[in-house]
This record gives structure tokens, C-alpha cells and sequence, in this order.
């Protein structure tokens, strides 16, 4: 019997994100190599924050606060997905 390798996460994690102002943007891409390991997918909103302020630079309109992220849900024909709610950091 040979030895299994180590499985690597490649690819992005879709996450749901609602702000404070109450506008939502829809599958945000996170990579899957920062999520997993004992934070679980906190650091999937310093992420998105740090895209936000890209795009608030570029754009010249403040960054909306987030209120909630969620993992977005897979489409019906590949199964369902529990949704994942990050608590506002306070």
C-alpha cells in the first residue's frame, strides 16, 4: 500500500455578504488555503474587507461596514451546503 498524500485546497470559497447599510454582494471569492484551520472562516472577512478597500480606492467612495458573512450556498444540481454565519467582530 503506498502512502496518501496530504490533500491540498485549491481554488475559492463563495461567500454572501451583507452590510450594514443593507446592500448584499453575492459570491465573493475567498481562497481556500486561508480558511480551515482554527479560526475557521474569520479570515474570510479580513479578505473581503481588504478587497473592499481596493475597490473603495479605485472607485472613490467609502467602504461599506459588513454586518454578516455567510457561505454561500451550492446550486441545487451539486447538493446543499449548511450556511455559515460569521458573528460581528466587536
Amino acid at each position: 500500500m503506498g502512502r496518501r498524500k496530504p490533500q491540498v485546497q485549491n481554488g475559492f470559497v463563495l461567500f454572501d455578504v451583507v452590510y450594514e447599510d443593507g446592500s448584499q454582494r453575492s459570491n465573493r471569492k475567498v481562497p481556500a488555503v486561508e480558511l480551515g484551520g482554527l479560526d475557521g472562516d474569520e479570515p474570510a472577512r479580513t479578505h473581503i474587507e481588504m478587497q473592499d478597500r481596493k475597490i473603495s480606492e479605485m472607485s472613490g467612495t467609502p467602504p461599506a461596514r459588513i454586518k454578516t458573512i455567510v457561505r454561500a450556498r451550492k446550486s441545487a444540481d451539486t447538493g446543499s451546503q449548511k450556511a455559515i454565519m460569521i458573528r460581528k467582530a466587536n
